[in-house]
């Protein structure tokens, strides 16, 4: 299993550089709900129905987990050990899942490979 970030769905998505990575994982990958929704935003941004674009990834195999009160307190730990990558709450959020989960993580952005973690982080491009 593998939690994906908002960057590496919507590259999946778009098909931009690395979303063949991501269509190999959907099939056992979960996304947080605070990351489902900065897709559901950029979805709707194109006048797509995000309902529907959800119950497509939903079949594919893509969960979508809520956010607990154990992850936002992992994310506020997070932003101290790596405030100097300006990690969003997004991004720590999704960390926090993988963190959680103990899962890895996939992810477009390259900062992420940088970040003081003993978690496991693939970079799709």
């Amino acid at each position: 299993m593998i939690v994906l970030d908002a960057s590496a769905l919507l590259a999946y998505l778009h098909k931009e550089p690395g979303w063949e990575r991501v269509q190999l994982a959907l099939h056992d990958a979960c996304i947080g709900a605070v990351n489902w929704s900065e897709v559901a935003q950029k979805i709707a941004m194109k006048r797509m129905d995000v309902g529907t674009v959800r119950l497509l990834l939903e079949e594919l195999g893509l969960c979508i987990v809520n956010f607990s009160a154990e992850e936002a307190e992992i994310a506020a730990r997070l932003w101290e050990k790596n405030r100097q990558h300006g990690l969003s709450l997004a991004d720590r959020a999704c960390l926090a899942l993988a963190t959680r989960l103990g899962i890895p993580v996939l992810t477009a952005d390259r900062v992420w490979s940088e970040l003081e973690t003993d978690m496991v982080i693939q970079v799709i491009r």
